[in-house]
Order: C-alpha cells, then structure tokens, then sequence
C-alpha cells in the first residue's frame, strides 16, 4: 500500500469571551481535511496526517524519512513551519533544512502537491512565504512575492482544460463553485489542466521534476474556499484528489 504524508490542516483557537465586568480565554483545536483523508484512504492508500503544531519537531529531516513515503502533501502550512525547527528558532542551533531537502527528494523520485489555503503558496499577508524558498525550485507555478489570495465570496466556476487527463482522475469538466484560491502562474513546460477566474489563473497544474513529480491544487481542500457543494456533496471530488495521487505516484 502506497503511503501519503499530509502536512497541516490544523489549528488552534484561542477565544476570549467578555461578560459584563468578567473576560475568560478559552482555546479549543480543530483538523480539516476530512474529506481529502477520505478520498485518499477510498483510493487505496495510507495516509498519515502530521498536525500543523507538529510539523516544526516531526516533519522529516533527510532524504531516507521522505522515502518512508510515496506521495508528500502540503496544506495549508507555511514555509516557516518547516524551516524553523525548535532547535533553530529558539536556540539557534544549525539544523536541516527540510525545504532544500523536500525539493531534492522530489527531484530524487519523489512526488509532491501543494494544496492552497492562507497559508499555502506565498498565501495571507505573504506568510506562508514559499517563493523565497528552494520548494518554488519543483512546484509547477510560479508564485507571487506578495499576498496572492484571491477571494471570491460570489463564487467562481473552475474551467476544467483537459478533463481526459488522468492527474484528474475522471473527475469530468462540471465542476461546483469555489469561493477563492492562490493566485500563480503555470511555469514553462508544466500542463495546466484546469483554471479559475477572469484572468484564468492555474487551479490544477502538474510537472515532471527530474525522477519525480510535483502537482498544485490551488484551492483548498476544505471549506472556507472548497464549500460543502465542492468537498461534501460533488462526486469528483473523490476522483479528482485520488487521480492526482494516482499520477503522482506512478513513476
């Protein structure tokens, strides 16, 4: 059985409620990606999911740890959670860096997808911050140095290229809203496979990086900007991550 690592789709939230004179904090902890695991998991594959808080201890060092798995998956989880291990940031200890060597892995044999959020790409406010790193190097895009969201509260109807290709897994050319996505250009000698918007920016973009494979799924995974109409209720969504791993995976 193929095995899948999905880095991110977590967060914490801290709350603090004023009630006349009296204020209390309360912090809570949420996970997504609920569908996409699913998807995955229905495909046939084992997916391990590494929390967002645990990415900056756990997420692997060298080439030997990634080949522990068939297919890296980033969601939602900026550079600097990979960067910025303990060790570094807090007693500035020279460590790995995790992104240069995520790059080589995939360029190695190795397969990638970045899927879009705030903080995915260069993402809210430029903090997820991708663009200043060796991962632009084997993603399929190019990304922007400065805040690249593009909100669409009206919703906007992806626009689906090549609906025969198989990175998206027969998932067809009908596809619901999305309420937003990263903004990227297609890189020279990627296929883009389907756009969104007036300016027919790349949703879904695939490339060959030397031995490996690399993919972009530039909306999220999840609400907000994958509503339930997208992730809940359309039966391509299945398909569609499925044959994203599925192409990737099959060197």
């Amino acid at each position: 059985m193929k095995r899948i690592l999905l880095a991110g789709e977590s967060w914490m939230i801290r709350t603090t409620e004023t009630k006349g004179v009296d204020e209390f904090t309360v912090c809570s902890y949420e996970e997504a990606g609920i569908e996409l695991k699913a998807a995955l998991r229905k495909a046939g594959y084992e997916v391990e999911h590494m929390p967002a808080h645990m990415v900056p201890t756990q997420f692997p060092e060298t080439i030997e740890e990634l080949q522990a798995y068939d297919l890296v998956i980033l969601s939602d989880i900026g550079a600097n959670s990979l960067q910025l291990a303990p060790d570094v940031f807090q007693h500035s200890i020279v460590g790995k860096n995790r992104i240069q060597t995520l790059s080589s892995w995939v360029q190695a044999g190795g397969a990638l997808l970045m899927i879009g959020g705030y903080l995915s790409f260069t993402g809210f406010e430029a903090k997820a911050n991708y663009a200043h790193t060796a991962l632009a190097d084997v993603l399929p895009v190019t990304m922007l140095t400065e805040d690249d969201r593009i909100e669409r509260p009206e919703g906007v109807t992806p626009h689906v290229l090549h609906p025969e290709h198989p990175a998206l897994g027969g998932a067809g050319d009908s596809w619901p809203r999305i309420l937003g996505y990263n903004k990227v250009k297609i890189r020279e000698g990627a296929e883009l496979l389907a756009v969104a918007g007036d300016d027919q920016d790349p949703l879904v973009a695939v490339s060959q990086q030397g031995k490996g494979r690399s993919a972009v799924f530039t909306s999220d995974c999840a609400p907000h900007w994958a509503p339930p109409e997208f992730s809940q209720h359309w039966d391509g969504y299945d398909r569609l991550f499925a044959g994203l791993a599925d192409w990737l995976t099959r060197q």
